[in-house]
């Protein structure tokens, strides 16, 4: 078992249920999954660039990403409809709590000027998303085989019903916010 969930189980479910008036552990919120997304527009002109982030996102999840598609064409970046345009890995169970862990744990205080992530990113459903600048922050990339910095959304889907329900769990969870 993942020690972040089991964490979760032993601290988080009895703080939250304390915290809400929960009647039952199953109202607790928790993490769904994780999405990690990389946008690559410059993959228009360099195909190499999609390769070496998908290679990136494979070892940064340990899942292989799935390379996204253009939905549309836009003549005024010469994009055309089905040209690849970025990678995304959708992470679930105990991958994604590796991730989380390896996350907040490792890679985000090793962000330059790192003072906490800002709590206004949650979307009014109960799901969180930060957005990196680059993927060196992660201990799995080699910062000498790195040709190009690459940012990178990730997006944390939970089911809790508010915002301050999430951020009360990710907060527990151990995610550094920003006072």
């Amino acid at each position: 078992m993942a020690r972040l969930k089991e964490y979760y189980s032993k601290t988080v479910i009895p703080a939250l249920t304390k915290e809400f008036n929960y009647k039952n552990p199953m109202q607790v919120p928790k993490i769904v999954k994780i999405v990690v997304n990389m946008g690559l527009g410059e993959a228009i002109q360099n195909a190499k660039i999609l390769e070496s982030a998908v290679q990136d996102l494979a070892m940064i999840t340990g899942q292989k990403p799935i390379v996204t598609k253009a939905k549309k064409s836009i003549a005024t970046f010469k994009l055309r409809q089905g040209m690849s345009v970025g990678c995304s890995v959708t992470l679930r169970k105990e991958v994604m709590y590796e991730f989380f862990d390896r996350l907040v744990n490792v890679a985000l205080p090793k962000v330059r000027d790192f003072r906490g992530i800002s709590a206004n990113a949650f979307d009014g459903r109960g799901n969180f998303s930060v957005g990196l600048q680059e993927q060196i922050i992660f201990p799995e990339i080699d910062y000498d085989k790195v040709e190009k910095i690459k940012g990178m959304n990730v997006t944390i889907v939970t089911t809790a019903k508010t915002d301050a329900e999430a951020r009360a769990l990710l907060k527990n969870m151990g995610v550094p916010f920003k006072n």
